[in-house]
């Protein structure tokens, strides 16, 4: 399995309530069940009021590295990620566990 981890830092001046914002989290809360490579997915906004945090977080796992491959080319993950290049940006983590 693998683990895929991003990150998400709104650009300066962006706030969680925007309604472009609110269409980007729910582009990701959607993958679910629309990606089938997905075995296991979350998202959520962070709850800690810290500078060094990050905003946002996705935490998924697929099967193997061609799953993951067809998840980050899949129409609707595409779709979600151009969104979001719009206020935000992100770092990544893929690992095997």
């Amino acid at each position: 399995m693998i683990r895929h981890l991003v990150l998400f830092k709104l650009n300066e001046g962006v706030e969680r309530d925007e309604p472009r914002v609110a269409a980007g989290v729910k582009a990701f809360e959607e993958l679910d069940g629309t990606v089938p490579e997905l075995e296991f997915w979350e998202c959520a906004w962070n709850i800690t009021d810290r500078p060094i945090a990050y905003d946002f977080a996705i935490n998924s796992a697929v099967r193997d590295r061609d799953a993951l491959k067809r998840y980050i080319e899949h129409p609707a993950h595409q779709a979600a990620a151009a969104q979001w290049r719009e206020f935000a940006t992100w770092v990544i983590a893929d690992y095997e566990f």
